[in-house]
């Protein structure tokens, strides 16, 4: 049987998500990706199809607005739908036969009816279909919408299946133009509320059975992820350097996919404090425990290495120090001086801890004058407790506010596929733009060590494009994503588009295996 990825977006806006079929439609003419199962919801929205709709609408598209409620042309089959918190929506880009032997659309719109047919089976539920009307029905209401689009042999857009939707909200339409039929409910039918899960569940059950394929939940393999191997001289020489000068980096520490590309190139991230950090993440691999105090001398090897290397932008981490009493503020105020002094002309990048929440000491390091400020928030709030249960969401969203406020540029990133969904991850890039967020890095997580986290999936490279362009919609000023970015990811490219205030639109750069991991530190 062939394989088909099923992949959960959880609530995602309609144009994103319509967004993100568009581009695996496209990949999949192509064939640089498999088959794909999108399982979605939707925050209120009304869509129209080929067939019409606007003279279907029970409300004026003004009222709607207010409501916030969105109105989207779309070119799938089909008049007015409504989706909506409570609906689980299922968009299956598939290849239809061969180019030699396509099938049937009408056999495909089939498929899709008798799969969500025997998944209500399951839940005691008697439906069917109805002469010349798309759809799934119990009696004279509707229960599921289809509305499907092809294009070249590929299918997308769907089947809206309603589990649990407040049904008062279809009024706003007359539901696929016809006035004379109903809408109708899982939970209503069954008279109690039926739980999301067990209807995605026993619908994908169905869908294996009826498309005869074998359903993946996310990718759990990454063919694209590829890195060389640190080895060289030039390697080496760093390797004795950082020794010598008894300074850690990221690179080593945090076990960084990208360093035989960075050392390679004489370019490394400096790590401050020591190399023993106070919390206890699960998905760093830095050590954690009781550390030693911090080195005095360390901000000046620090500088003395950046001179050796010549380097034009310098960053510098920390780890968290819950230990001292400004969490290590005072010391990272002094590598940056440090930095200035010795290399006049560089730009400093600090990727700091949130410091405990002090306002004083995150004002010691703003007032060292930072060209980007970084806090990474790593994952979406919903993970906090499992992933980093030391730090808080909020408290990270506040650092990054404060620190743009007072005139910095603010940086943050995400490592994806611990068990996020995509749209919470949208919403995370929502809350960074709120606070004025300027650049923003996503990647892949690879697992460490065997006591971190396992990936939960990978995501794919497409996946990662489809994300860089919601960033760019969203605002942010530079942008760099894919499987192998981390942190300083091309931090001087990013930091030099951002401060151009009329560059022309965001920069984007992407990381997938044929591209070169970061060069720029």
């Amino acid at each position: 049987m062939s394989r088909v990825t099923v992949l959960r977006l959880g609530r995602v806006d309609y144009p994103w998500a319509h967004q993100f079929q568009r581009r695996w439609v496209q990949a999949r003419r192509e064939e640089r990706v498999e088959d794909l199962l999108l399982v979605v919801e939707h925050p209120p929205v009304i869509t129209f199809g080929r067939g019409g709709g606007q003279e279907d609408l029970q409300v004026t598209p003004g009222l709607l607005q207010q409501m916030g409620v969105r109105i989207v042309q779309t070119e799938r089959g089909g008049r007015a739908t409504y989706h909506g918190p409570g609906q689980l929506v299922f968009y299956p880009i598939l290849k239809l036969g061969t180019p030699a032997r396509p099938e049937d659309p009408h056999a495909y719109l089939w498929k899709l009816e008798e799969t969500t047919i025997r998944c209500l089976e399951q839940f005691g539920i008697q439906a069917g279909r109805k002469e010349g009307l798309p759809g799934v029905w119990v009696g004279e209401e509707k229960i599921a919408a289809i509305g499907i689009a092809i294009q070249e042999g590929i299918t997308y857009h769907g089947l809206a299946l309603n589990v649990d939707p407040d049904l008062s909200h279809f009024r706003w339409i007359v539901p696929c133009g016809l006035a004379d039929k109903g809408v109708t409910s899982m939970a209503r039918l069954l008279g109690h509320p039926v739980e999301p899960g067990a209807a995605e569940a026993a619908f994908l059950e169905a869908f294996s059975r009826i498309f005869r394929v074998t359903l993946e939940r996310g990718f759990q393999e990454a063919p694209w992820l590829i890195a060389p191997p640190p080895m060289g001289e030039r390697i080496e020489d760093l390797y004795d350097m950082f020794h010598a000068l008894r300074l850690h980096t990221v690179c080593e520490e945090a076990l960084c996919p990208n360093i035989g590309v960075c050392w390679g190139e004489g370019t490394a991230t400096f790590m401050v404090l020591g190399d023993t950090c106070t919390r206890h993440c699960r998905f760093c691999a830095i050590s954690s425990g009781r550390p030693l105090p911090p080195d005095p001398a360390e901000p000046e090897h620090l500088a003395e290495a950046a001179a050796r290397m010549g380097l034009s932008h310098v960053v510098i981490t920390m780890v968290a120090r819950d230990d001292l009493p400004d969490g290590g503020a005072t010391h990272l105020a002094r590598a940056i001086a440090a930095v200035r002094r010795r290399l006049p002309h560089a730009t400093v990048e600090v990727l700091i801890s949130d410091l405990g929440g002090s306002l004083k000491a995150l004002r010691q390091v703003v007032e060292a004058h930072p060209d980007v400020l970084a806090h990474n928030l790593e994952t979406v709030p919903r993970l906090y407790s499992v992933i980093q249960p030391q730090k808080d969401y909020r408290r990270s969203l506040s650092v990054l506010e404060w620190a743009k406020r007072a005139g910095l540029l603010t940086k943050s990133g995400l490592i994806l596929g611990m068990g996020e969904t995509r749209g919470e991850v949208l919403e995370v890039l929502r809350d960074l733009r709120r606070v004025g967020c300027d650049i923003l890095t996503l990647g892949q997580y690879l697992q460490p060590i065997s006591r971190n986290r396992p990936v939960v999936e990978y995501i794919h490279p497409e996946e990662f494009a489809w994300y860089a362009e919601v960033a760019e919609a969203l605002g942010f000023r530079a942008v760099a994503v894919g499987p192998l970015v981390r942190s300083s990811y091309r931090a001087a490219s990013l930091l030099h588009h951002a401060l151009r205030v009329n560059g022309g639109g965001p920069q984007r750069f992407t990381c997938p295996a044929e591209a070169k991991p970061p060069v720029d530190i």
